[in-house]
């Protein structure tokens, strides 16, 4: 590769970090719906026309910024389960992990307003998406399924009669998950589907929480995350 290349290779990478700095800034002042390539380029001192080469479209700016803040907030979990010494102690791991997916999400409330609020009128995320949005997920999965084949986890609690087969509810996330945590899920349906439970909760808590659906029936909200997010490894077997 020539200098030449390697210098423009650089100077890509610095406009498009600066333009995704200023769609994000933008997030911020209008929200997602109305997120405008013309508004970026006058942010970033670039004509309109310019923006189009890195981005072609407002919806491959808005993909752009939903693969940034999905891999944060993963980074930001990842990070907070690694710092964990003892990986045998799979309740701390699990706590670390939600403790920091809600620290993330309180410092960056309008990029998980992107992440997980209302949807984009006309914008419908691609596959792209994907293996970023779950990386969360995908790390508590690991967690559970540790303690479980360490025998550190008692076992969950069994569905009442009636409840379907998780393996079919289930099949493409233990498929799915499975394959990016190198981990055999068969024998854990049950488990796999308790977690996705779980993980939805996490989550409609934290936007209860942000969007301010928990005023007037919480007064401590962190406290309120921790012991919910603590309770539900109760429910998944941790002790």
């Amino acid at each position: 590769m020539t200098v030449a290349g390697t210098a423009r290779e650089r100077a890509r990478k610095e406009i498009t970090a600066e333009i995704l700095a200023a769609a994000r800034a933008q997030l911020r002042q209008v929200g997602p719906g109305e997120l405008s390539l013309r508004a970026v380029a006058r942010d970033v001192g670039m004509v309109s026309s310019a923006v189009y080469r890195y981005y072609a479209s407002r919806d491959e700016l808005l993909t752009a910024l939903l693969i940034a803040a999905y891999d944060e907030l993963g980074e930001a979990a990842e990070a907070a389960d690694d710092a964990i010494e003892d990986r045998t102690d799979h309740l701390a791991r699990w706590m670390a992990t939600c403790k920091a997916t809600r620290e993330w999400a309180i410092e960056h409330p309008h990029d998980y307003a992107l992440l997980y609020g209302s949807p984009v009128p006309g914008y419908a995320a691609p596959q792209d998406t994907v293996m970023p949005a779950t990386r969360v997920i995908v790390r508590l999965v690991e967690i559970i399924i540790g303690a479980h084949r360490s025998g550190s986890a008692s076992a969950t609690t069994t569905p009442p009669t009636g409840a379907a087969d998780p393996g079919a509810v289930v099949a493409d996330a233990i498929a799915y998950i499975a394959e990016r945590s190198q981990t055999d899920l068969e024998a854990f349906p049950e488990l796999v589907m308790r977690t996705l439970m779980v993980w939805s909760t996490i989550f409609g808590t934290l936007s209860f929480e942000l969007f301010g659906h928990l005023k007037g029936s919480v007064n401590d909200f962190e406290g309120y995350f921790e012991q919910t997010t603590l309770r539900l490894a109760g429910d998944l077997g941790l002790a």
